[in-house]
């Protein structure tokens, strides 16, 4: 096996090569672009896209995003589209067929046929001057000058550049779209992602206990509170019942220190609590309370709602939800 003496430098070289391209691309978008843009938002159908080798590949990654992100899509491969799989076809789908030539013979036999069907359809492909950008009535430009390994032959620059413009297409649509935050958890219900998008506080503190005392609670039964309801923190509750506190853990160890061992048996909750402590409303999303447990340094947090303690949110429980 020959020896490669300048790994670091080869793969340098590849990523240069690569994120030329990607930035040439940035001038390639244009009024076509556009109009490839509002075609796919005014055809009232999805969008299809095809390819062969590597393209199809790469197209199946931009129908995952268009899907994820509103834009109903399917794949059709090239090859498959001539044994049956032309009937996914609808009268107002737009169809992309994708290929950095434009003039593989895969995509000659598909292009008439796609034609014949008379949907739209976008040519994505590095060559404009190909059979398919000259067959389709727009084309997304995937300019790839070279790919990049020494033979110039491997799918590697003009397979980043082709993702690239479909993450651009995807993206366009969304924001035409009006894609919200909860549109985005509607599609994206699985694994820790999921949890982020659509996991409320309210979700998880009726799980945990709800330790309790009152203002004029003293040390000893503060300390059973916090020891039997295992949070590490009790909320000081006013005689009208809002949230007048909170205790935790290392303000009882704070105040051991002030007043040493003895001190500490004359006092109550009121003179051990923090006032106004960091709260969160119950509909708040569970990411958000992790981030502010990480920002103020704490692993609690009460949950509020119209003055009143609901219950508590402690790291463990968003550890538990794979959220950190």
């Amino acid at each position: 096996m020959k020896l490669i003496k300048n790994i670091q430098s080869t793969a340098k070289e590849v990523l240069r090569q690569e994120a030329e391209a990607l930035r040439n691309l940035i001038e390639l978008i244009d009024d076509e672009f556009e109009k490839c843009v509002y075609a796919i938002l005014h055809s009232g159908g999805r969008v299809v896209v095809s390819g062969v080798g590597k393209s199809a590949i790469v197209g199946q990654k931009i129908v995952a995003t268009l899907n994820s992100t509103g834009t109903p899509a399917l794949f059709m491969h090239a090859a498959d589209a001539i044994h049956g799989d032309l009937g996914m076809i609808q009268d107002n789908d737009v169809v992309i067929v994708i290929s950095k030539s434009g003039d593989t013979p895969e995509i000659k036999v598909l292009v008439p046929l796609l034609k014949r069907t008379g949907v739209q359809m976008i040519a994505m492909v590095s060559n404009k001057d190909s059979y398919l950008a000259k067959n389709c009535i727009l084309t997304l430009h995937a300019y790839a000058p070279a790919e990049a390994d020494p033979l110039n032959l491997a799918p590697t620059t003009s397979t980043s550049v082709t993702m690239a413009l479909g993450d651009a297409l995807a993206i366009c649509l969304l924001e035409a779209r009006g894609f919200t935050h909860d549109d985005f958890a509607r599609y994206h219900p699985g694994g820790s992602l999921g949890k982020r998008l659509y996991l409320k506080v309210c979700d998880i503190y009726p799980h945990n206990a709800l330790p309790t005392v009152t203002e004029q609670a003293t040390l000893q039964e503060v300390i059973l509170e916090m020891t039997s309801k295992r949070l590490g923190a009790t909320a000081v509750v006013a005689e009208n019942g809002d949230m007048a506190g909170i205790i935790t853990d290392g303000d009882l160890r704070r105040m051991l220190k002030t007043y040493g061992a003895a001190g500490l048996l004359d006092l109550h909750a009121s003179d051990i609590m923090t006032k106004s402590p960091i709260t969160v409303s119950p509909d708040e999303y569970a990411v958000n309370a992790l981030e502010v447990m990480q920002s103020k340094s704490i692993t609690q947090v009460v949950v509020v709602e119209e003055g009143k303690a609901l219950g508590f949110v402690h790291l463990h429980d968003l550890l538990r939800e794979g959220l950190v």
